[in-house]
């Protein structure tokens, strides 16, 4: 275990703009080694404020404090534009690089689930790549069930990449 974790609480409060450069920090790293993000363009500070910013007004954000320590973050916003889908959010969960198996993941979603409920949401979408075994079992965890596979709509590091999708009832 990480001695900095060590017999440490995980926190979770709502992200506030000053938070900003540390999820991005985790954010880009994210892009920069994982297939998680599907992307190889790492977000400026001003690109990051203007992602953040429609989730700190609706109250989407969340990030898991430990120690002082922006651990992790996660994300809901809306699934697709359209009306039709205003019910429906998506969620996105990060821990820190060196952070994980540590709970910060399990934090964030509790809060986020919890969220998604209180605000009135009707169901909650995971898109995951799929070798993402850990958000995977993640979502599973919280009653997320595999509603499909689209095969090799992604392109990262060279490789196809198939999107899983998962699918949480809130209501």
């Amino acid at each position: 275990m990480n001695p900095i974790y060590e017999n440490r609480t995980v926190t979770v409060r709502p992200a506030c703009s000053g938070d900003l450069e540390a999820v991005l920090s985790i954010r880009n790293h994210a892009i920069e080694h994982s297939t998680a993000l599907w992307t190889q363009t790492q977000q400026t500070l001003t690109e990051g404020a203007a992602w953040f910013a429609p989730h700190l007004a609706r109250g989407s954000a969340f990030v898991a404090d430990v120690a002082g320590e922006v651990a992790g973050f996660a994300v809901y916003g809306p699934w697709r534009e359209l009306d039709g889908y205003r019910h429906t959010v998506e969620n996105s969960v990060y821990t820190r690089e060196g952070r994980h198996g540590l709970g910060v993941g399990t934090a964030l979603m509790t809060a986020l689930v919890a969220s998604a409920r209180e605000a009135g949401h009707h169901v909650m979408i995971a898109g995951i790549e799929a070798g993402n075994t850990a958000s995977i079992r993640l979502h599973e965890r919280f009653g997320f069930q595999h509603a499909g596979t689209v095969p090799e709509v992604g392109v990262k590091f060279g490789r196809r990449l198939d999107l899983r999708i998962m699918h949480l009832p809130l209501a």
